[in-house]
Order: C-alpha cells, then structure tokens, then sequence
C-alpha cells in the first residue's frame, strides 16, 4: 500500500504540467538562484562558492520543511479513505515521506551536477556518509510527519502555524549561514534544534570534502530516533478517534 500511494503521488504531482517532473530539479534550482543573487550580491556573505554552500544545505531543508508544512495535510486529505476503509493509519504518514525523500533523491543528481561542475574533489571516504545522514533526516522528517499529521486533525489552524514556523526555523539552522557566525551564547540553542547536526554533515560531506565528525553524526540520530517515538506514539494515540473528527 505504501508504495502504491508513493507512485500515485510521484505521478500526480506534477501531472497535467508542461515541464512534468522537470519540476522537481527547477524549484530548489530557482530557489537557489534568488537566494544566491541576494547573500552574494547585496548581503555579501564572503564565502568561497557561496551557491555550492547553500545548494547542499537547501535541497535537504526542503525535504523537511515540506514533511513538517505540507505533512500536516496527509490525513486530512485521504479522510474519505480513512472513514471507508480500514487499513493501519501509519501507511499515510510514511507514504508521504518517502514520497518526499524520492524527491529530494532526484535532486541529489542536481547537487552532485553542481558539485563536479564547480570543481570541487570529492571524497570518497566521505561520500560513504552521506546515506547514513540521508536516512538520519528521513527518519527525523517521518517522525515529524506522524505528528504534525496526527495534531491537525484535532488542530485545524496547526496548519497555518507550521507554515510560518518553517519560515522562523530555516533562520535558525546554518543553512545561510556557517555555524561559525552564530554568537557563542546561542551555540546550545541551535545545537537543540535536530536540522543543525543534519546541516553540517551534508556540508561536510559536499562542500568541505570531509568526514563529518561522529558527534555531528551521533547527535543528529539521536534527535531523528527520539522524535521519530514521539510521532509514533502521539499518532498511536490519537488515531483511535480520526473517524469521528474528520
């Protein structure tokens, strides 16, 4: 069931669109040519490749804020299903986020088009990294999803509010910014906030060309693991009562 709605979703997507699934490489493109243009032009940020910098923090960040926004739609939206048909309630939240992950996947081939034609040297060794990040994120992003999914059933405005906090919360991950610039007493602020060791391991991994360090990697599955139980749990108990509130 889970990967016949993924398919679903891939293919209606973009359907009816001119440009299809070219879609799915234009959106963090663009997104990166304004904010390149902005930090690179009119707020000078001095950083060497600054576009590269960005790109493999952007891609990532989008695959979250998309499960954390739009994730709070994904029972809402199939309520006939579920009001008609029994069927474990969890398939919806994980359909959604792997949707999403197939996504960001798609755009990892634009990332690593932009690392190579920038002429950055990968490494190798580093590279064996990056799926144990990938799945460190998904594992938060799922986490995520349960909640915030679960919550607006009850919650009809949640769905407003995460959009607006998605805004904030970019703000607070290095994703414009190294981890450098942020004053020493907020360092134990954002090193609260999960995205931040996800962040720095892509980059890393993509743009310095490193191992990323175990307690970046260490952090970040912790935090993935501890949110993806209490999605779990939250959605196990209000699930029970869907029917009637849709």
């Amino acid at each position: 069931m889970v990967a016949s709605l993924v398919k679903r979703d891939l293919k209606s997507r973009y359907k009816g669109s001119v440009l299809g699934f070219l879609w799915m490489f234009l959106n963090p493109l663009m997104q990166l040519a304004v904010y390149t243009v902005v930090f690179s032009t009119i707020m000078r940020m001095g950083i060497d490749k600054f576009y590269l910098f960005l790109f493999v923090a952007l891609v990532p960040w989008l695959f979250f804020s998309t499960c954390l926004s739009a994730g709070t739609t994904v029972v809402f939206s199939q309520q006939d299903m579920v009001k008609k048909i029994y069927f474990p309630r969890e398939v919806l939240p994980i359909a959604f986020t792997v949707s999403q992950f197939v996504n960001m996947l798609l755009s990892f081939l634009v990332i690593f088009a932009v690392v190579i034609l920038s002429g950055i040297r990968l490494n190798q060794q580093a590279l064996l990294f990056l799926p144990l990040v990938m799945l460190t994120e998904f594992v938060l992003a799922l986490g995520v999803t349960y909640l915030v999914s679960a919550l607006n059933v009850y919650f009809r405005d949640l769905e407003h509010i995460l959009g607006i906090l998605s805004m904030a919360w970019m703000y607070l991950t290095p994703i414009l910014y190294p981890m450098e610039m942020v004053p020493g007493q907020y360092a134990r602020l954002f090193a609260l906030n999960p995205m931040t060791p996800i962040t720095i391991a892509y980059r890393d991994i993509l743009y310095y060309g490193q191992v990323p360090k175990i307690w970046t990697l260490c952090n970040a599955f912790v935090m993935g693991i501890v949110v993806l139980a209490a999605g779990q749990l939250v959605f196990g108990r209000l699930q029970r009562h869907f029917v009637e509130e849709l």
